[in-house]
């Protein structure tokens, strides 16, 4: 048996049933009442999805305001405590390692060996490589060895003889153990300082003499030795 054949085009809209079964569905559909909107929940839903934004929202700033204060506050290492500050040293003596820089240094003569020097008032001074030589107003000559063993010419040092009368006194002495000296000083008790003369061979030995002359009625002086840089090299009170 062969099958009815299909047709080879859609059903046109103009097919007196399909218009029928149009109409029919149409006065269906307007029978049908609608039911009432459910304006109260979808309210309630509206505040809802509201509350859930407004909740991330709170919790997203709270992280943001978090995470900006932990940024800004920095993180400090541990650092050691601070040094403590150095008081200002007190006043202390004079000790022999002192700086004198008010007085700038004497020039140093230099002299052959057994030179006579005219000291003043009727002295005379001389250097040999053994030592002192002085004579006084009468001509009597003296003798300061550096080379019996008496003197350590390794260490700064400064010895001292002195003679005088109503008029004044004549000082004179040793000083060795630098080859920097700037000067010597003669120091009375509440008086000014006076400043010796120095004499030195030319090879430097690292020794030399000094001699000055003071008041009468000075009693002892001390005597200082100074290098060339103000600093105290040596002392021998009076």
């Amino acid at each position: 048996m062969n099958p009815t054949p299909l047709p080879d085009h859609d059903p046109s809209p103009s097919d007196p049933g399909e218009s029928e079964a149009r109409a029919v569905f149409a006065r269906v559909a307007l029978d049908v009442t609608p039911g009432p909107v459910p304006l109260a929940a979808v309210r309630r839903a509206g505040r809802a999805r509201r509350r859930r934004r407004a909740a991330g929202l709170s919790v997203l700033g709270a992280a943001a305001a978090v995470a900006a204060v932990v940024t800004l506050v920095p993180v400090r290492a541990s650092s050691p405590a601070p040094e403590p500050v150095a008081a200002p040293p007190t006043a202390v003596r004079t000790s022999v390692s002192a700086v004198s820089p008010t007085v700038a240094p004497i020039r140093i003569r230099t002299v052959r060996p057994g030179e006579r020097v005219d000291a003043g008032q009727g002295h005379l001074v001389w250097l040999t490589e053994d030592g002192k030589h002085w004579a006084d107003t009468d001509g009597l000559e003296n003798f300061r060895s550096v080379s019996d063993g008496n003197i350590d010419l390794a260490h700064p040092g400064i010895s001292h003889q002195s003679e005088g009368g109503p008029a004044g006194a004549f000082h004179s002495g040793l000083y060795y153990g630098t080859r920097t000296a700037g000067r010597v000083e003669l120091t009375y008790a509440g008086g000014r300082p006076v400043l010796a003369t120095l004499l030195e061979l030319p090879d430097r030995p690292g020794w030399g003499v000094w001699y000055a002359f003071t008041g009468p009625g000075g009693g002892r002086a001390t005597v200082t030795l100074y290098d060339s840089a103000g600093r105290r090299l040596a002392d021998l009170p009076g």
